[in-house]
Order: C-alpha cells, then sequence, then structure tokens
C-alpha cells in the first residue's frame, strides 16, 4: 500500500482526482497565456531568443470569453477520466485530451486564417471519439505465448545488450558533446543508414525504456541504472532532446507511480513540470527550462494542430499517402515528408503533428478527421489489452517517452519507426503472476 492510499480513502482519492484535473486544465491555460506572452531577449547580443509570435502564439483579452467557451466545449469529456481504470489508453487520452484542449484555447486567438469553428468542431469531435475507445477497451487477450521469469530476465538482459552495440556502432558515425541550443548547428549534418536511424529511435523510445521499468519492478538496481546510462550515451549520437532528458523523466514517472496512485500520478507528471516552469517565469535562469517543458512540451502540440489545420485548409488531403507503405496505392500530391512541407511553409521547423493533426486533419480533411480518430483509437485499445494485468508503474514507465513521441508525430510513425508495435509485444510476453506481486506500485484503480 502506497503513502496516498494511507492518507486518503477512496472516496477522497476520487476527489482529489476530481480537483487535480481541473487544476491542470487551468493551468494548461494558463501556460499558453504565458507563453503567447513571452519575447525572450539575449542580453549579450540584444538579439530575440525567443517570441511567441513567431509561432502564431497570441492573446487577446477581448476574445477570452470565446477561449473559455471553447475551452468549456471539452469539459464533458472529463467525465470519462474520473471512474476507469489505469491502462495505456488512459495515458494516452489524457495528454491527447489536453493538447486538443490546449488547441480550443489557441484557437480562439490564432491570427491564421481559416474557418476556426470547422476545424474546432472537428478537433472536438475527434477528441471525444478517440478518448472513449482508448479509456474503455480493456479486456485482456488471452497469453497464448509468456515468458518464464528466466526467459523475461534474459530478455532484459539482451536488450542491454542490443543498447550497448547501438551505442557503441553509433559511436563510429557521430558522438558530439554539445549544449541543447547548439544541437541544430550539427543534428542536419548526421547521416546513419536507414535501418540504423530505426534501431537508435526504437533503443531510446521503447527497449531501454522497457528494460528499465522491467528491471525497476524486479529490483535490480543494476540493471535499471545500466538501462539509464545507455539511453543518456544516445545524446551525443543522436543530438536528440529526448534523449537526454528521457533518464530523469524516467525516474521522474517511477517516483510518482511508486508513491501516488496510477491515474494521480499521470496528472502530476504533466502539472507539476509546467507549474515549475510558470512559477519560475520571472527568473531569467529558467528561461530554458521554461522553453523545454511549458513550451515545447506542453505548448507545441497545441500549436501544430493550429497549423496544419490553417495549411489543409487550403490543400488537398494526403489520404495517408505520407505513410510509405501506403504511398505506392494512392495517388499523392506530396513529394516531400509533411514535416519538410511544414518547414517550407511556415519556417518554424521540421513540424510532425499527432495523429489529430497527422492522420486526421491532415491525411483526411475536417469532416472524416473523427473517423481517423476513432480508428487510431482502436490500435491503442489494442495495447490496452495487450498490456492487461501488469503493474500501472510498469506501463507507466515503459510507455513514458513513446507516449510524448505520440504528441508529436503520427501514430503509424510511432508504430514503426519508434517501436510501439515492439512494445505491444513485450507486454504481451512479459509475465503476470509474480510481477503483480512484486509491484511497488499503486494497485488499479
Amino acid at each position: 500500500m502506497n503513502k496516498l492510499h494511507v492518507i486518503f480513502p477512496s472516496k477522497s482519492r476520487d476527489a482529489c482526482l476530481t480537483i487535480l484535473l481541473c487544476i491542470q486544465i487551468a493551468v494548461q491555460c494558463s501556460n499558453l497565456y504565458a507563453v503567447a506572452r513571452s519575447k525572450f531577449i539575449d542580453s549579450t547580443l540584444g538579439t530575440v531568443k525567443f517570441d511567441a509570435a513567431g509561432y502564431h502564439l497570441f492573446y487577446d483579452p477581448a476574445n477570452l470569453s470565446t477561449a473559455i467557451l471553447c475551452v468549456g466545449s471539452l469539459m464533458p469529456i472529463l467525465i470519462l477520466f474520473f471512474r476507469v481504470r489505469i491502462s495505456f489508453g488512459y495515458i494516452v487520452a489524457l495528454n491527447l485530451y489536453l493538447m486538443a484542449l490546449g488547441y480550443m484555447w489557441l484557437n480562439s486567438f490564432s491570427d491564421l486564417k481559416y474557418d476556426h469553428a470547422l476545424y474546432g468542431a472537428s478537433i472536438a469531435a475527434s477528441t471525444f471519439l478517440f478518448v472513449v475507445p482508448a479509456l474503455f477497451i480493456s479486456s485482456p487477450i488471452e497469453q497464448k505465448i509468456a515468458f518464464a521469469w528466466p526467459s523475461f530476465h534474459a530478455t532484459l538482459n539482451c536488450i542491454l545488450l542490443i543498447a550497448a552495440i547501438t551505442v557503441s556502432v553509433g559511436a563510429y558515425y557521430n558522438f558530439k558533446l554539445v549544449g541543447v541550443s547548439s544541437i541544430y548547428e550539427f543534428r542536419n549534418q548526421l547521416a546513419f543508414p536507414k535501418l540504423f536511424q530505426y534501431l537508435l529511435s526504437i533503443n531510446g523510445s521503447v527497449l531501454l525504456p522497457f528494460a528499465f521499468a522491467g528491471f525497476l519492478e524486479r529490483r535490480m538496481a543494476w540493471g535499471a541504472i545500466a538501462s539509464l546510462l545507455l539511453l543518456l550515451l544516445l545524446y551525443p549520437i543522436t543530438l536528440s532532446k529526448m534523449t537526454l532528458f528521457a533518464p530523469a523523466w524516467l525516474i521522474f514517472i517511477a517516483l510518482l507511480a511508486t508513491f501516488f496512485e496510477a491515474r494521480i500520478s499521470i496528472i502530476l507528471s504533466l502539472l507539476l513540470p509546467t507549474l515549475a516552469g510558470l512559477l519560475a517565469v520571472p527568473f531569467i535562469a529558467w528561461e530554458s527550462y521554461f522553453l523545454v517543458v511549458n513550451f515545447r512540451m506542453m505548448a507545441i502540440p497545441s500549436v501544430a494542430l493550429d497549423l496544419y489545420s490553417h495549411y489543409f485548409s487550403s490543400h488537398s488531403p494526403t489520404y495517408f499517402c505520407q505513410i510509405w507503405l501506403i504511398k505506392p496505392f494512392v495517388p499523392c500530391s506530396y513529394h516531400y515528408p509533411l514535416s519538410v512541407v511544414m518547414e517550407e511553409t511556415y519556417h518554424l521547423g521540421f513540424f510532425n503533428a499527432s495523429l489529430l493533426a497527422t492522420e486526421g486533419i491532415a491525411s483526411v480533411g475536417p469532416y472524416l478527421s473523427p473517423l481517423a480518430a476513432l480508428a487510431c483509437a482502436l490500435i491503442i485499445g489494442l495495447g490496452n489489452r495487450l498490456s492487461a494485468g501488469l503493474p500501472p508503474r510498469l506501463i507507466l514507465t515503459s510507455s513514458a517517452v513513446v507516449v510524448q513521441a505520440l504528441l508529436n508525430v503520427p501514430l503509424s510513425t510511432v508504430l514503426l519507426t519508434h517501436g510501439l508495435a515492439i512494445l505491444y509485444l513485450l507486454w504481451y510476453v512479459t509475465p503476470r503472476d509474480e510481477t503483480a506481486g512484486r509491484s511497488t506500485c499503486a494497485a488499479h484503480a
């Protein structure tokens, strides 16, 4: 029994969950307000380091009532999060719900010219049709193939070996210890073989987080530490901020899931970092934190919905031709990846976006986007079924990095390039009996 269960009975936990969700929504909107009013100047050079207006982030008090009504249109969906059990779908659904809520806020202030009412309604319907299956598809799939404990331990060790080989080979191609602000000077110069790029991505998103979670549940500190070290060593190879911050993020998620009920730990994982950034706004030394967490992590996924809605309001849908397996079979107006198209249009970097934007708005347009979101939710629901019966902390921790990917890249890319399909397989073959008994994480709600 964890500390929160000792302090609060079940009804108090439900009340706590409700209060935290409402606070999270208020903080989400406050964060977008703070980001929209941010403009950081380099005191040494006198140049602008960051200006929210360049990302079409604005705030106008005259439109505040409209923003509140738009955000309020998604509030009924919040009720669905109160009484369901924790699952992979719960984690993904809450993150996408908050991203969509952020878009509804930004939609009220955006200077981009398109039918904001139509696309706002489309995103709201898509969110509802995604959240319901993602939360409520949870029946377990019978384990016809399951590892015995010696095989499970061997799998975790094999992941460490694969990661060590990957790091060694990757260091041959590139190994640069540079600050976060300098990575873009070198990242475009990286040239890895295509298959090796996939291996780097899968190690960082799925394999090492799963190994860390597995060793943690088995109370094997050496394996958990080795997983984090190998994950950190991917940074000078890939020059990716995700691999740099992933070890700290995994530790943070694991601590929350150890001491709090699983649903509350998910909310706190979003609330605490955002709140810290807001409280630190007056301090210049925290500008980097604010830009990484409050802007890049919390605001950009919602900004991407705004940009994709604007672009595809005047351009033809892709009809999923951005997926290389489908491209040969459908007519396609786009010869370059959507991230390149976004860069050439808005000059804000290579903008990928979540499934609501890519599989939805970009692929089929605003009218059919809700059906695309429903199809994506069925795939997430499969993850619920394959992970059913595993300890909540293992699910939370092993999926902590890939969930962040889902907010920023299409589901098809996460399944293949980032290895979500492999994570599904690992969850399915992970033994249930002793894992659940030895877990120190919160029980299902």
